[in-house]
């Protein structure tokens, strides 16, 4: 197996485990031994949990002396919860260390330097890409600014409305770009919406499966504004309800309870609230082939006055979701 197969193994791995190690990142892990064979598949486990190097070498086993560690960032220097990996890759008399990224938080940052120490060869930045805008997007961004990662995502029409001029909405995407969203909420911390959201739509913020019943893990629901929530909501007891307007106050308090990826599913007023505040960290658009004519827009008020005042994003992929277009961008630094 090359290191480069290796490595996309890992990346599945930290796909895996993708929304239930927070606050610490999903990090994904191959073990290969002498002759190139992978013996040994981990990812992190949830906080206070093994990591995915302790867990990949856990099921390599003696099969891991003299072999290579291939892993999507690097290994941890430090004791918090758990001993460092670099301990643990030196313990099993593994020989090569790959990893994609290095660390970014000066806590856990200098495991390669030790490794290097112990005899241990270590390279660097192979899929470097992939992880980075893969599975380890929010954690990175998480770890550079104290911040959780926001992902705007909507659905509108091929002319912008969300919904038509009666206020309906349901269904402007498809079955089956429903269907990603749930599948993607299982992955994230929390959700945020608006406290005019609850009142005119009464989501339960839940991710579900074909067949409408909860999925094994649930996103945090968050609601932001002033107003209390209408009696008899379904998020009136089950939410976060946090009484601000300020993107800030609501990223903060969300950092606070280690929160690190979140998705934005707010109507238009919050969606500007958060552009105005340079808060949206990405955005996942669902454009249906639907014209309404009419109808609220997906943003308003995003600050922005005049064109050289817009918003301008690079987009990183777009592919088709049933009949629908399905758009990831982020803005342009």
């Amino acid at each position: 197996m090359t290191p480069e197969d290796a490595m996309a193994l890992a990346i599945a791995e930290s796909e895996r485990v993708r929304g239930t190690t927070s606050p610490n990142p999903p990090v994904g892990c191959v073990i290969l031994d002498e002759r190139g064979n992978a013996v040994g598949f981990g990812g992190t486990q949830p906080i206070g949990g093994a990591h995915a190097e302790v867990m990949a070498l856990k099921e390599a086993g003696t099969k891991a002396q003299g072999g290579t560690a291939v892993v999507t960032l690097e290994p941890c220097s430090h004791y918090g919860r758990t001993p460092p990996c670099t301990e643990a890759l030196i313990e099993a008399g593994i020989k090569h260390v790959i990893h994609a990224l290095s660390d970014p938080n000066p806590r856990a940052a200098g495991g390669a330097d030790l490794l290097r120490q112990a005899g241990i060869t270590v390279d660097s930045g192979l899929s470097a890409d992939l992880v980075s805008n893969g599975p380890l997007r929010a954690w990175l961004h998480y770890a550079r600014t104290g911040r959780p990662h926001v992902t705007w995502k909507y659905a509108a029409s091929l002319d912008g409305r969300i919904a038509a001029q009666d206020g309906t909405s349901q269904w402007i995407s498809s079955e089956i770009s429903r269907k990603q969203v749930h599948e993607l909420r299982t992955k994230l911390d929390a959700i945020i919406v608006g406290t005019n959201t609850v009142r005119k739509d009464d989501p339960a913020l839940t991710a579900r499966d074909a067949d409408g019943m909860p999925l094994p893990r649930q996103p945090l629901p968050v609601v932001v504004g002033k107003s209390d929530l209408p009696d008899g909501a379904k998020l009136q007891h089950t939410a976060l309800h946090l009484r601000t307007h300020d993107p800030d106050e609501v990223l903060a308090e969300l950092a606070g309870r280690g929160v690190v990826d979140v998705l934005l599913e707010g109507g238009p007023t919050v969606a500007g609230a958060f552009l105005r505040a340079g808060r949206i960290d990405r955005v996942l658009a669902y454009v249906a082939p639907v014209l309404l004519g009419d109808g609220p827009a997906a943003v308003l008020d995003a600050g922005v006055s005049t064109i050289t005042d817009a918003v301008r994003l690079t987009v990183e992929d777009v592919t088709m979701s049933g009949p629908d277009l399905r758009i990831s961008a982020v803005p342009q630094i």
